[in-house]
C-alpha cells in the first residue's frame, strides 16, 4: 500500500493484514555527495516502489525518511527509532528500512527494524526496459528476504 488517501482508506478497513512497513532512508547533501545522494534516491524510490506492488495488501510504504548525509550520527538514528517505535506502536509486525548507505547497517541492532542495504546503481543511462528488468531481479532478492523474516517471526 502507498502513503495516499486511496490506499490510506483500504489500509484503515483492512489494517489486520497489513503487518509489515517499509521506510526509505535517502540521504540528502549538496556538496561533494550531491551526485551520490542523488543516485540513491532514484534507485532506492524505484525499489521500493516495485516492492510494494509485489507485497501490496500485506505492505505499507511509508513516505521516505530524509536526512542530511553530514548530519550527527545520533540524530538520524534517534529519528529512524522513532518511525520504527511509531510503527510497532501503530500494529506493524515487521518494520524494514531500504537504503543504500552503508552508514545504517552499523547501526541496525540499535533499530527497532530490519536494515536491508543495497548499494544503489546508477540508473541515469540505461535503457528503459534494461533498468526495469535489473530493478526486476532486484526486487526478487528483497521478496526473498522478506518472505524468510515473516517465516521466521511465526
Amino acid at each position: 500500500m502507498l502513503w495516499n488517501a486511496k490506499d490510506i482508506t483500504l489500509y484503515l478497513q483492512e489494517k489486520q493484514y497489513v503487518d509489515t512497513a517499509v521506510i526509505p532512508l535517502l540521504p540528502i547533501g549538496l556538496n561533494e555527495d550531491l551526485k551520490d545522494c542523488a543516485t540513491q534516491v532514484e534507485f532506492i524510490s524505484l525499489l521500493t516502489m516495485l516492492l510494494e506492488k509485489q507485497f501490496k495488501g500485506r505492505m505499507m510504504l511509508f513516505p521516505s525518511l530524509t536526512y542530511l548525509k553530514n548530519q550527527e550520527e545520533g540524530d538520524k538514528i534517534l529519528e529512524a527509532k522513532k518511525w520504527a517505535s511509531m510503527c510497532k506502536d501503530a500494529g506493524f509486525t515487521h518494520v524494514f528500512f531500504l537504503t543504500s548507505d552503508s552508514f545504517w547497517k552499523m547501526y541496525e541492532e540499535d533499530l527497532e527494524g530490519q536494515v536491508i542495504w543495497v548499494p544503489s546503481i546508477p540508473l541515469e543511462h540505461m535503457d528503459e526496459s534494461y533498468k526495469y528488468s535489473l530493478m526486476e531481479d532486484q526486487v526478487k532478492q528483497f521478496v526473498n528476504i522478506i518472505v524468510h523474516k515473516w517465516q521466521s517471526s511465526m
